[in-house]
């Protein structure tokens, strides 16, 4: 040990004293910290009681989805059902205009086969109706003749 003298220290109290008084400032900061800590204890329990009530909202509403769910589910059978039926209806409408477009074409190819036919038909009743009429000439010619004829013989066999 040298000698040297340790310098004093500007605060006059004992050892102790400053021991003690250390003491007692940490226990006053952990008493501090303590209260920190406890008040935000309850802050966290209260945040938690608060995530507590949102998770059974949560799950409350979840609920609700599922159910949302199930009930579009139920519709989008519903409609694809509908959707079916409709599609078959159209389907047999389908094939029946296709069964009445073969009938017309079956009946076009008749047309146009018979249409020759049909033609020549026509220039026939078209030549029978003038014969027709100039018989009918004919015989109002002859009628006419018979008819003064028998005027004439009349007045001869009223002399």
């Amino acid at each position: 040990m040298g000698e040297e003298r340790t310098r004093e220290l500007p605060d006059p109290r004992s050892f102790e004293e400053r021991v003690f008084a250390r003491f007692d400032a940490m226990e006053a900061r952990s008493s501090a910290m303590d209260a920190r800590f406890d008040s935000m204890n309850a802050r966290f329990d209260a945040m938690e009681t608060r995530f507590v009530t949102m998770e059974t909202r949560f799950d409350a509403m979840e609920g609700r989805f599922d159910a949302m769910e199930a009930r579009f589910d139920a519709m989008e059978t519903r409609f694809e059902n509908r959707f079916k039926a409709i599609d078959k209806r159209f389907d047999g409408v389908d094939k029946r205009l296709d069964s009445l477009d073969m009938r017309v074409r079956a009946l076009e190819a008749k047309a146009l086969d018979t249409k020759p036919i049909w033609e020549r038909a026509l220039v026939e009743i078209l030549e029978v109706k003038k014969g027709v009429e100039d018989f009918n000439r004919k015989l109002d010619v002859l009628t006419l003749d018979v008819m003064k004829v028998r005027a004439d013989q009349r007045r001869v066999e009223k002399r």
